[in-house]
């Protein structure tokens, strides 16, 4: 049964509800990837994010919003936001309510080698960082403790495999943290497909070095990108983005 309905999400993709990516940046799922967007694409987006894929601060579900600019196409940066509860900051008794505050940060992803660059079956490797600083906690780099709730930095490596006319990404990557409450320390991996019949449906499996994730992303009109996750095949994340090239 569990397999017949998981089938059935994969049949409806197209119109269910849409996403992107958890940290607003280009990657797999949860997990990196070193796939890069064209220079310029300018990438605007929100997801609904399930307690379950976010570290344990959120103990309730919550949503983001990103800005995401490809400044050239080996630098990419994101400006991400994830909503709080009046209720989890202590401020019910003042009146407050609902979504009332927010974390931000910013995310970083530096190409260091393109796919096939000096040889035919060389990956390409990207360098990342995600909420990288933090002002609270001892203000330090990758800190233990404070605001810095989606801190990690991480080295990816991406390879596609053209079978015919589908074609399969090869992704891995290793993350490092030192978060107390949060660690993602560890090898982080997935697979990508990408279906003849439909090339815009991307079908994706993931280790994001704590849980396995399936979902898949795809690309409607050439602009408007989503994405749907079920994180150890069963919690349910996703979202939505425009996406355009400046001129």
């Amino acid at each position: 049964m569990k397999q017949l309905c998981i089938a059935l999400f994969f049949a409806c993709i197209p119109s269910l509800l849409p996403a992107q990516l958890t940290y607003g940046t280009t990657g797999l799922l949860h997990a990196p990837s070193a796939e890069m967007q064209r220079d310029k694409t300018v990438m605007l987006g929100g997801n609904f994010l399930n307690k379950e894929i976010t570290p344990p601060t959120w103990y309730y579900h919550t949503y983001n919003y990103f800005l995401n600019v490809t400044i050239m196409p080996w630098l990419e940066v994101a400006y991400t936001c994830t909503l709080f509860k009046a209720e989890a900051l202590g401020l019910k008794p003042y009146g407050y309510s609902g979504f009332t505050n927010q974390d931000r940060y910013f995310s970083f992803r530096l190409r260091a080698l393109k796919e096939g660059q000096f040889w035919k079956y060389m990956p390409a490797v990207v360098l990342g960082a995600s909420d990288p600083f933090t002002s609270s906690g001892g203000g330090k780099i990758s800190s233990t403790e404070g605001n810095g709730y989606y801190n990690r930095f991480y080295i990816a490596a991406s390879k596609h495999i053209a079978i015919g006319k589908e074609e399969i990404g090869i992704h891995l990557s290793y993350l490092y943290n030192q978060r107390k409450e949060y660690k993602l320390n560890g090898i982080a991996a997935g697979i990508s497909y990408n279906p003849a019949f439909a090339p815009d449906l991307r079908v994706i499996a993931e280790y994001d070095s704590k849980d396995v994730a399936l979902g898949a992303t795809y690309l409607l009109f050439k602009h408007l990108h989503m994405q749907v996750e079920l994180q150890r095949l069963k919690y349910f994340s996703g979202g939505i983005c425009f996406q355009f090239r400046l001129k």
